[in-house]
């Protein structure tokens, strides 16, 4: 059965995307810690990242920090938080999000009634940043 990420990146469930390539996807998580906490997610489903092919694992990665990168310049954070948990979909994913302390890491803070506004602002904001570090082949239209 197709994970609820898989079901995203084919398009029968809704998701802000930040990037597409052939191998990798980010988007915004439904229930953020920050404005702008994005999933990098391989496009191929495999519930844990140790189980990644040492590649693909090196790419989701190379994503997470352009993503970071992105985080920093159009948030303003102190720090990108970068996460790797898998509790919560049997599919890997990293978590990057703007970080000014460890509230950040503590997913059980995580709120999710953001507003759909503010999810698409924090989406423009990386889609943008993106777009200026050099990175705008990977980026979609918003």
């Amino acid at each position: 059965m197709s994970t609820v990420f898989s079901k995203i990146i084919a398009g029968e469930l809704p998701g802000r995307f930040v990037w597409e390539d052939p191998d990798v996807v980010a988007f915004l998580t439904i229930a953020p810690v920050a404005a702008g906490h994005t999933l990098v997610v391989p496009r191929k489903e495999v519930d844990r990242w140790t189980d990644l092919e040492p590649a693909l694992l090196a790419r989701i990665n190379e994503v997470a920090q352009a993503v970071g990168k992105a985080v920093l310049e159009g948030f303003g954070a102190a720090r990108a938080g970068y996460l790797i948990a898998g509790f919560e979909v049997p599919h890997t994913h990293i978590h990057v999000f703007p970080a000014n302390d460890m509230s950040g890491f503590d997913l059980a803070l995580a709120d999710p009634d953001v507003p759909s506004e503010a999810f698409d602002s924090a989406a423009d904001t990386l889609r943008r940043s993106l777009r200026e570090l050099g990175y705008g082949q990977f980026v979609p239209e918003g």
